[in-house]
């Protein structure tokens, strides 16, 4: 018979135990082994990294769902963010998406092919091109944003909006120390280098 103090599931029968916390099994076992090695890092780095991984995946399986790829998200999305007439340069663009000259050339090439762009010369500016978001591409960026981000506050919904909060506020401290620290201010999508 159960005890009234322990976890139940939706059916009323006890939850089943949480499974262990390796973060925590491998700090121990470096301080054992190696003692006076700082090991402090471990259970903030090694959960960013499974969280990145398992997020990255999920989001990965839901544009696969929507018929779009994570660069193509992302090219769609800076141009939708960057407000009417969702017309930027490739120049802006890639300064924007982060990435370099080639791999906006790449991303646009795929995506006009899709008929979610258009490129068209700059006004009085030889070199310059002009990328459009079109009517086609708009409604394919809407849909997909609004799903990869209703499932991400889903997978976040387990922390209160004022532990939310906090978290997001650390995780900038923490980037912004890092990214001073390692000299590289650069932001990519999770796997990309």
């Amino acid at each position: 018979m159960a005890r009234d103090s322990e976890a139940k599931d939706g059916s009323g029968h006890p939850a089943p135990p949480a499974p262990p916390y390796p973060v925590e099994e491998i700090a121990a076992a470096w301080e054992r082994e190696r003692p006076g090695t700082p090991v402090s890092s471990i259970g903030i780095v090694t959960p960013i990294w499974q969280l990145a991984k398992l997020l990255g995946d999920d989001r990965r399986r839901v544009l696969a769902g929507a018929g779009m790829d994570p660069a193509t998200l992302d090219l769609l999305s800076v141009l939708r963010r960057s407000g009417a007439p969702y017309t930027l340069t490739t120049r802006e663009l890639s300064r924007r998406s982060l990435v370099t000259a080639g791999a906006i050339s790449q991303r646009l090439t795929r995506a006009e092919r899709e008929g979610l762009v258009t490129r068209r010369p700059g006004e009085g500016r030889p070199r310059t091109v002009l990328v459009e978001l079109t009517p086609a591409g708009h409604e394919k960026v809407e849909a997909t944003v609004g799903q990869v981000l209703h499932r991400e506050a889903e997978l976040i919904d387990g922390l209160t909006p004022a532990q939310q909060k906090e978290l997001a506020g650390l995780l900038r401290i923490l980037l912004q120390d890092t990214q001073r620290k390692l000299g590289d201010d650069r932001i990519s999508q999770v796997g990309e280098g």
